[in-house]
């Protein structure tokens, strides 16, 4: 939106989203407000809420993370996860293997990562292979390795999964 756009003006182009369809995130900076769009936006053109008064440029953003995205939102996102804040101040470093390959490994990389500074473990429990018969991963008896190798770190978590049901 322009530089000191009318509320009016900001919550009549929010309605007409949002009459639409759309989930609509609002942010307003010192200078701009900024109106993420979530949904289907294929099926709207741009150029229609160009003519719309107070709308400065219309930005089709096909990143994957828009809730997150500085485009959005311009205070920093902060997550936490058993004490630890990825996003604040501080750096978190998150070490691990690759793949999960047995509980001696992972032991033995906890505890190395740990003593290094990071403050959590990561590891793959699930591979994604192109050959049926390449390692896929020790899946969830994985995922229990690395929760118990992490806890007897004093470390948070973190591994890929593929699918919902992982």
């Amino acid at each position: 939106m322009e530089k000191h756009t009318a509320e009016s003006n900001i919550e009549r182009v929010m309605a007409e989203l949002i009459t639409r369809g759309f989930d609509v995130h609002r942010s307003t900076g010192s200078d701009h407000t900024v109106l993420g769009v979530v949904g289907n936006v294929e099926t709207i053109d741009p150029r229609e809420f160009e003519l719309f008064d107070g709308v400065q440029e219309v930005v089709r953003i096909s990143e994957p993370y828009k809730l997150s995205s500085r485009t959005f939102r311009k205070e920093k996102t902060v997550v936490k996860a058993r004490g630890v804040e990825v996003g604040g101040a501080d750096v978190v470093v998150m070490a691990g293997p690759c793949t999960i390959e047995s509980e001696t490994q992972l032991f033995e990389t906890a505890r190395r990562v740990a003593r290094a500074g990071a403050r959590v473990l990561r590891g793959g429990a699930y591979k994604p292979r192109t050959s049926p018969y390449a390692f896929q991963g020790m899946g969830v008896e994985g995922l229990k390795l690395l929760r118990a190798a992490a806890d007897e770190s004093r470390m948070a978590t973190v591994s890929e999964v593929m699918e919902i049901s992982q």
